[in-house]
């Protein structure tokens, strides 16, 4: 935090003595505003209260527990998925890959395959988890392929959920996948139908980022076809890919500006390399062709950076957002109704068995209590349908509250 923010958070007006002592400070890696608000009370300035510190405890606080983020990568071998991971994160997950040969592929079936990585960047640690999906779209029948991959997405839920109703919630794991980038052949004209079927099966349950793979097999007019071409393939058959949320009034131009070229770039065009070439007298990561090099952190070649940007620096945060108040509360009132109907058939086959085949019914204290406890389930019903409605209502772009 630069020494200017604190001045601008705080909003007082200090001496050159004491923003000497804030430099000073600054150096021995003491927090700014713990030392403004030292000068603020030697200054013997009463009415200041303090709970301008509340961002920095935050910040403190997370950058301490660490962060966690799981991303699923789904699309058929060879198109560079792993090329594309190694690049975005700046390590080799695929050390020890098997690459398997065509008997193999004949009757291969999708399976998972997770990898788990910690990453340090100035201070910040982040738990990264990368769930592969080999076999994908490999098989001579591709019908079932969105089983394996949607299994997953349920069972994680699952696990929290039952996490989240226990005792010791403390030290609880998230596993949920956040994102899923969904890969299309560079070949195709649009999207195919085992894209449609996947993409329908995953959208009301994780966040879909649609990747074009290998864009470097394509000219910039190709491209821009093809992009047009899954846009409406998404719309006409009304699939909810990630949504960019709206900037807020306040942020600054830069920023609109660059939500803006992200917003347009999508699906994201991309060419990944995890080789370092020499270039003009720099070193970038690019590809090496006959005719030049492909350098794929330039926006004329790939939408690598932009889609770098998305997910990395500006949107993870949104991804973890939706996915737990969207995908997961809608999981989470599926499950509570199934738990409720259940308890309700129980109930009713109790009260059944209580009245045998005695004609002459006598209302006992079991029966009123059973019930009122029918008539509290309707209420808890009721209360679930009414938030179901308002999540929908507070975020009609999602349109992702499913009825139950």
């Amino acid at each position: 935090m630069e020494n200017s923010d604190s001045f601008a958070i705080l909003d007082i007006n200090l001496s050159d003595k004491d923003k000497d002592e804030l430099k000073k400070n600054d150096g021995n890696k003491k927090s700014p505003i713990t030392t403004v608000i030292k000068i603020q009370r030697d200054r013997g300035e009463r009415d200041y209260i303090g709970f301008a510190t509340l961002p920095e405890q935050v910040h403190r606080k997370s950058v301490k527990r660490g962060f966690d983020f799981t991303l699923m990568v789904v699309g058929e071998s060879g198109l560079g998925k792993s090329t594309l991971i190694n690049s975005l994160f700046l390590g080799d997950l695929y050390k020890n890959r098997k690459i398997p040969d065509v008997q193999d592929r004949i009757e291969k079936t999708t399976t998972i395959e997770k990898k788990t990585m910690e990453i340090e960047e100035r201070g910040v640690k982040l738990r990264l988890t990368i769930v592969d999906t080999p076999g994908f779209g490999d098989a001579i029948n591709c019908e079932d392929s969105w089983r394996v991959c949607s299994a997953y997405i349920d069972e994680q839920f699952r696990q929290y959920f039952t996490d989240e109703s226990g005792l010791n919630r403390r030290h609880m794991q998230d596993n949920r996948v956040h994102c899923c980038l969904y890969f299309v052949p560079p070949w195709a004209h649009s999207l195919r139908q085992v894209d449609l079927e996947m993409m329908k099966r995953l959208h009301r349950k994780v966040n879909i980022v649609v990747v074009i793979a290998k864009a470097d097999s394509l000219t910039a007019i190709e491209i821009k076809r093809l992009k047009a071409r899954i846009l409406n393939d998404l719309e006409e058959h009304q699939i909810q890919v990630y949504q960019f949320p709206e900037c807020d009034s306040d942020e600054d131009e830069d920023f609109k500006q660059q939500d803006r070229e992200l917003k347009e770039a999508a699906p994201f065009a991309v060419v990944a390399s995890d080789i370092v070439l020499e270039m003009g007298g720099k070193r970038v990561r690019g590809r090496q062709y006959p005719w030049g090099i492909v350098d794929v952190e330039n926006p004329r070649h790939s939408d690598f950076t932009k889609l770098r940007t998305m997910l990395i620096s500006t949107h993870m945060q949104d991804l973890k957002d939706v996915t737990q108040d969207v995908h997961y509360e809608n999981f989470r009132a599926q499950c509570i109704s199934q738990i409720s109907q259940h308890a309700m058939r129980e109930r009713g086959k109790l009260k059944r068995d209580s009245m045998g085949n005695n004609n002459d019914v006598v209302i006992t204290d079991t029966d009123r209590l059973l019930l009122q406890k029918d008539e509290e389930i309707r209420r808890m019903q009721d209360m679930l349908t009414q938030m179901q409605q308002k999540l929908k209502a507070s975020d009609k772009k999602h349109d992702s509250i499913i009825d139950v």
